[in-house]
């Protein structure tokens, strides 16, 4: 039997991207046990074989069981030293498996306390990135122009629904605006965060590349949200949205119209007509295949997170039927994700190799998927900087596919 060509070391080679990963959903395990230890937060296990079995694990119930660790995470990231320096490790875990860029989200508003606000965490975590990329760009094969160099940005996300104990600044928030509707509260949320995200980029050259829509979208819709990314579009900043991960394609179509998303979080239940809410769309069928069309004729790109989607939304199966297939093939542009690397124990080129796998992408195939993650990045520099580096990255790419001797040959299976 002859060795297949389409290797774990090959994938690891390839240049990659990570256009969704948490940042608090992506520490290392031993990193947090430390700064937990440091900061008195209290863990169910003092070991990280502990942590594997209780709180990060292989397979869960649910998705609220998924999102426990969380809680463990995000109280260490609650100064400027622990946000950059998981910032800084996430950025080499990435890089040492092929990642050349990356957009690292999460939400300030969980991190912020009197005299730290949401400026001040994101030029923490903007600092650990700066750190990683400048370490890594002054590496002998970066520097002689035979790698491409490491990128990253930051994605501020705001938050669909949020309560007291979320943190200080959303519990203050609440209190100050007893008097309005719930959903008005988060609406202002969000736009106090556009404000603050534009400010740092703007005035202090954080690289903030974006702005997301993350939380629960069945009962919190993205219209409530819709004035904040008003503001997010005229401070050019690129739109993504997590949407039909826990609602149907309704979700998804919101996102784009009142959201203006240039690129969606997941859109698993996109071709899923049984979960289409409105009375008044009376044929489903033909409303998600105009939505379809839609999406692929503006390349709005999918943030497909396989690993992630499968531990949350248990009722998807196996990886064969997750949805990325018919992504596939409506010829939609989408990219490999994360999502959290530590909570759902994966990585980007285990990401890839279980997409190779499960639906038999050829090199050519493959090759085209790990350059529209480039392509579609939010990438924090001017557009003919951006173009010589995607040429860059396929010149890379092109020479991975010659040292490892696989033909990117559409008519192949499995890149013979």
């Amino acid at each position: 039997m002859s060795k297949p060509l389409l290797t774990e070391a090959f994938l690891r080679a390839l240049p990659k991207t990570d256009l969704h990963v948490h940042l608090d959903g992506s520490l290392r395990p031993e990193t947090l046990l430390e700064l937990a230890a440091e900061r008195k937060v209290e863990l169910p296990s003092q070991t990280v074989e502990g942590l594997m079995e209780l709180v990060f694990k292989e397979q869960y119930r649910d998705l609220p069981e998924y999102l426990q660790g969380f809680a463990y995470t995000t109280a260490v990231l609650q100064d400027p030293e622990s946000l950059a320096r998981c910032a800084y490790e996430l950025c080499q875990d990435a890089q040492e498996e092929g990642v050349r860029y990356m957009e690292i989200r999460f939400a300030p508003q969980l991190h912020t306390r009197p005299g730290f606000g949401i400026g001040e965490v994101l030029q923490a975590v903007a600092s650990g990135m700066a750190r990683a990329e400048k370490e890594f760009n002054q590496r002998p094969e970066v520097m002689r122009g035979s790698e491409p160099p490491f990128r990253a940005g930051i994605l501020v996300c705001a938050l669909r629904f949020f309560d007291q104990p979320f943190s200080r600044t959303y519990r203050e928030l609440l209190d100050a605006l007893a008097d309005l509707p719930q959903e008005k509260v988060f609406g202002l949320a969000s736009e106090a965060l556009v404000r603050a995200s534009v400010r740092a980029r703007d005035d202090f050259g954080v690289a903030v590349v974006g702005v997301d829509l993350a939380g629960q979208e069945k009962g919190y819709p993205a219209e409530d949200h819709r004035e904040a990314y008003r503001l997010a579009h005229q401070a050019f900043l690129g739109k993504t949205v997590h949407a039909g991960e826990d609602y149907g394609p309704e979700s998804i179509f919101q996102a784009i119209t009142e959201c203006y998303a240039d690129r969606i979080g997941h859109g698993t239940w996109l071709f899923q007509e049984d979960r289409i809410r409105n009375s008044a769309i009376d044929d489903p069928g033909a409303y998600i295949d105009a939505l379809v069309q839609y999406i692929a004729d503006r390349r709005i790109t999918m943030e497909v997170c396989l690993s992630s989607n499968l531990q949350t939304l248990p009722v998807l199966g196996k990886i064969e039927d997750h949805p990325f297939g018919k992504m596939r093939a409506a010829k939609l542009s989408a990219t490999f994700c994360t999502d959290n690397r530590l909570v759902t124990r994966t990585s980007v080129t285990r990401e890839v190799q279980r997409a190779v796998a499960a639906f038999h992408l050829n090199a050519k195939e493959l090759g085209d998927l790990l350059v529209y993650g480039f392509k579609r990045s939010f990438f924090p520099g001017p557009y003919l900087e951006k173009r010589q580096y995607v040429r860059e990255v396929l010149d890379y790419r092109d020479a991975v596919f010659r040292k490892f001797g696989v033909t990117p040959d559409p008519t192949a299976h499995g890149g013979r």
